[in-house]
């Protein structure tokens, strides 16, 4: 009887060494930038449409959460949407870029301004202006509610760069807003209020062009609207695995399925 089981037990020892071990396909993790939360959202629905792999689960956050985790390898992929910053960002990350996006100035519905100059912009973020009644074109009076982004904010990050340029701050009387959703919403609902967001966010208020160029997704894919900023996915290193196979697939020229969801709301880069 025990000279049986030894052999039983060799058998199956030597049939579990024979046959190899199929790999478990890991679901792959990605949080970070709410501006790119719509975006990525659809692109893993697509993907586990047209691969048939598990689809990447998908968090918000912001913009340095999301570097943050893929640094800490809380997440395969972060999502960012600002540009790397040397010297800021945590050493070994990569970014791989996905798309670009339009960065618009919003008012109330109600307050209809059509064009701001540099200028104008610049008084109003930086706190110089405070009134509406010395902004031209504005459609309500009274001091201007000013709204910003929080500082983990890869939206903030951008419209700085892009409106105020390297020396000049956003005030820090203006109230911060944890993601593009709720900054909407709160210029939505008060008729002195400013702030901005991304394109694909400022439904239900009013896009305010910029330098004599309105802020639409035409004029920003046509490089006219000078308000625009890269998405990026951050891997720990070079991508691998899962998340390598999702980012290859997402960034692959000719992919007429991710070009045909980015060309809905954003601007491809293939």
């Amino acid at each position: 009887m025990r000279a049986h089981r030894t052999l039983i037990v060799s058998l199956l020892l030597a049939l579990a060494i024979a046959i190899p071990a199929v790999a478990v396909a890991k679901t792959v993790i990605l949080d970070g930038s709410t501006s790119m939360l719509p975006l990525v959202q659809k692109l893993a629905t697509a993907y586990h449409k047209a691969t048939k792999k598990s689809a990447p689960k998908v968090g918000g956050g912001q913009s340095a959460i999301g570097i943050s985790d893929a640094a800490g390898g809380k997440v395969d992929i972060g999502d960012a949407s600002r540009d790397p910053i040397p010297g800021v960002d945590p050493k070994g990350l990569v970014f791989t870029k996905v798309a670009r996006d339009g960065v618009c100035v919003i008012t109330h519905p109600s307050n209809k301004i059509a064009n701001m100059s540099q200028q104008t912009v610049t008084g109003i973020f930086t706190g110089a202006i405070r009134d509406w009644s010395q902004v031209p074109g504005a459609q309500v009076s009274g001091p201007i509610d000013l709204f910003d982004r929080d500082g983990a904010s890869g939206t903030q990050d951008a419209f700085q760069n892009i409106f105020l340029g390297e020396n000049l701050k956003i005030s820090p009387s203006a109230t911060p807003e944890n993601s593009e959703g709720t900054e909407a919403s709160a210029v939505a609902g008060d008729k002195q209020a400013i702030g901005f967001v991304s394109l694909d966010f400022s439904v239900g208020t009013n896009n305010v062009g910029y330098q004599g160029i309105p802020c639409t997704l035409a004029n920003a894919k046509s490089g006219q609207y000078l308000g625009v900023r890269n998405f990026w996915f951050v891997t720990k290193g070079v991508p691998k695995g899962d998340a390598a196979k999702f980012i290859a697939w997402v960034t692959k020229p000719g992919n007429k399925t991710v070009r045909s969801i980015v060309s809905s709301n954003w601007i491809a880069i293939h």
